[in-house]
């Protein structure tokens, strides 16, 4: 009504029904920990979606209750039950005919015992060979006619669930007539489809006159071939499955219970559907043993589910080049581990769609990455961890809020631009403001309004990190702190002193440049060797493009330099202990960047003598500096040192 009115307010009656059920912050947040703990940037966002939000719901959780389930049904039972069942109707129909021919006292009674004693021990040669029996019991006429029909319903019930409904497969000509004119007409069907031609109205026109036979009233030819392909995969494993005895048997039995007709057809029909769907796992044999003996439905039932739960695992275990969450068939989830299951792959989705959204993570070729958005935050915090160590004193700077770009005032001022960090002129700003809008309150600013305040440039800095990359660091737990170290210090350059210039330098057998991403990504050297000559010759290259800044070396090591490049082929050549040569080739690079006036200061994790003794000198050699943090205290010492550097050139 016109005269209605409604309120607004927050939502008071619990839980907001609106909110997603996950923290996206957090989530960014636990693989950031993970990250700054030394791990991969790879596996830590694996990791995310494989415990899943607050650790629960996770993909390792699904995978865990489908092997669960697939080792169930590796135990279901004997898959040899087809023929088994079949040898026990036999042997019953068998005695019950003997049981006949002993009452009777005549030739052809004994004739017909004979003939019962010489049958093959095989339980297909025999069934054949009774084919033309005159049965003289009609208990045992029955249980051998019950052999064919009772296989010949679960081979057929299990390909077409319509059977179960509609048609059943018995001794009936009309019956098997009209199952031998489904099954040409589908044959036809899948053929035409193998050819790329328009099959649209054909099947249209096969499930008018045989839907019945599929309850799964699938909506196009892809669905049908589908679903067609999956049982018939199973029973391929199936006789895959058995001994050479056990599927020489089966194959025959089968053979008789379907006549050459309807054998025919379904041997085609096989041939279509594995040309179509060749990704099922047709070769595939299983290892199922149970006490209870299986038809031939039950026992394929068994291994289509088994196969079904090996697709799944795959899809779940998300290893293959740009595997994602949509990989994953969520109605396979809901039927074989439940609705629940389902509904966790479907937050999981939403998850990872709400990642990228909002723009922490992007997907690359191989799989989900951090974005810059996201990599700013894991700066940052790798930064409050390195400043929350921090203590007053002459290590460093603690409130980064006076940090920043601008030198002595010089009393002019100008206007804002974008990425200016110089003071804010508050009298000047408010006068642009009153001048552009009149004498209101309270004044409206606009961003054209702002000025800043003039200051003399400071001088600027070309700081190169060196980051051992070697394996050691990660076996002696130094590659954690190392990262969230370069994270802290490449975070404090871009955000408060933009004018300098920072490059990240990861040295193992070999050395190469790292931006931020890289960093977060990048995996331990197995290779043995640390290339600090390398490093020293990329970081050279740094400064060397920034002639008109202070350079500065910053070098983080845990093992003294055990390889170089080769002069003649620029290979890098190994050797422990470290050879003269390598010592030679890394001091000349020393050498170099002391001539270029650069301060060389070098962080040495552990303690070993010979890399004490090498640092040491080369310490003395370039008049840098030498440090031996803890481990814990290494982001600490580098970003006070850059600090203090800072201080010195203002």
């Amino acid at each position: 009504m016109a005269g209605n009115r409604f309120r607004y307010g927050q939502w008071t009656g619990g839980p907001d029904p609106l909110a997603p059920p996950y923290d996206v912050r957090e989530a960014v947040d636990a693989v950031g920990a993970e990250v700054l703990a030394g791990g991969s940037l790879r596996e830590a966002l694996r990791n995310l979606l494989r415990r899943g939000p607050q650790g629960r719901g996770g993909l390792d959780d699904l995978a865990a209750r489908a092997r669960r389930l697939r080792r169930e049904a590796l135990r279901r039972g004997d898959l040899d039950g087809a023929v088994t069942r079949a040898r026990a109707l036999l042997d019953q129909a068998l005695a019950a005919e003997r049981d006949e021919l002993r009452g009777r006292d005549d030739d052809a009674a004994r004739f017909a015992e004979s003939v019962l004693d010489n049958l093959p021990r095989s339980t297909a040669r025999a069934v054949q060979e009774l084919s033309g029996y005159q049965w003289a019991s009609e208990d045992a006429r029955r249980s051998y006619q019950q052999i064919l029909d009772q296989l010949r319903d679960d081979v057929l019930g299990q390909r077409f669930a319509g059977l179960r409904d509609a048609v059943r497969a018995s001794a009936d000509p009309a019956a098997q007539q009209r199952l031998a004119e489904m099954m040409s007409d589908l044959n036809d069907l899948l053929a035409r489809h193998g050819r790329a031609e328009d099959t649209t109205d054909a099947f249209a026109e096969f499930m008018r006159r045989h839907g019945d036979f599929f309850p799964e009233q699938p909506e196009t030819v892809d669905e049908l071939i589908d679903v067609l392909a999956r049982r018939s995969a199973a029973g391929e494993r199936l006789m895959n499955s058995l001994s050479d005895r056990q599927r020489a048997e089966l194959a025959d039995l089968m053979r008789q219970s379907l006549g050459d007709r309807l054998a025919g057809e379904l041997s085609a029909l096989d041939a279509n559907l594995r040309a179509l769907r060749p990704d099922l796992r047709w070769g595939r044999g299983e290892r199922v043993r149970g006490e209870q003996p299986l038809g031939y439905a039950d026992a394929a039932g068994a291994l289509g589910e088994i196969g079904e739960l090996d697709d799944l695992l795959d899809q779940l275990d998300q290893e293959h080049p740009g595997a994602t969450l949509d990989d994953v068939d969520v109605d396979a989830v809901a039927r074989t581990l439940g609705r629940d299951a389902a509904d966790d792959v479907r937050r999981l989705r939403e998850l990872e769609r709400e990642l990228r959204r909002q723009g922490w993570v992007s997907r690359d070729a191989d799989g989900l990455t951090l974005s810059p958005k996201a990599l700013r935050r894991l700066g940052g915090t790798a930064l409050r961890r390195v400043f929350a160590e921090l203590t007053a004193g002459p290590r460093g700077q603690h409130d980064l809020r006076s940090a920043g770009a601008a030198g002595e005032v010089s009393g002019a001022s100008r206007q804002w631009q974008y990425g200016d960090e110089q003071p804010l002129d508050v009298v000047r700003t408010l006068t642009r403001a009153v001048r552009r809008a009149g004498p209101t309150v309270p004044v409206q600013l606009a961003v054209d309004d702002f000025e800043v305040v003039e200051t003399e440039k400071r001088a600027s800095a070309a700081v190169v990190l060196c980051v051992d990359l070697s394996y050691s660091m990660i076996s002696q737990g130094r590659w954690g702190p190392m990262k969230q170290t370069a994270l802290a210090l490449a975070h404090l350059m871009e955000t408060r002193f933009p004018q300098d210039a920072l490059e990240i330098v990861g040295f193992g057998r070999e050395a190469t440049t790292l931006t931020q991403r890289e960093l977060a990504a990048v995996e331990p050297d197995l290779e043995q060797g640390t290339n600090l000559q390398h490093a020293l010759r990329l970081a050279g290259r740094h400064l060397r493009r920034h002639p008109d800044a202070e350079p500065v070396v910053l070098v983080v090591t845990d093992g003294e330099p055990t390889a170089h490049l080769d002069p003649d082929d620029g290979e890098a050549l190994f050797h422990w202990p470290p050879l003269p040569e390598t010592i030679e080739a890394t001091v000349r690079e020393v050498d170099r960047l002391s001539r270029y006036g650069a301060t060389l200061n070098l962080f040495m994790l552990g303690d070993d003598p010979g890399l004490r003794r090498f640092v040491d000198a080369v310490a003395r050699r370039s008049r840098g500096r030498m440090f031996t943090p803890d481990t814990d205290d290494l982001g600490e010492y580098v970003v006070s040192d850059y600090l203090r550097s800072r201080q010195s050139r203002r």
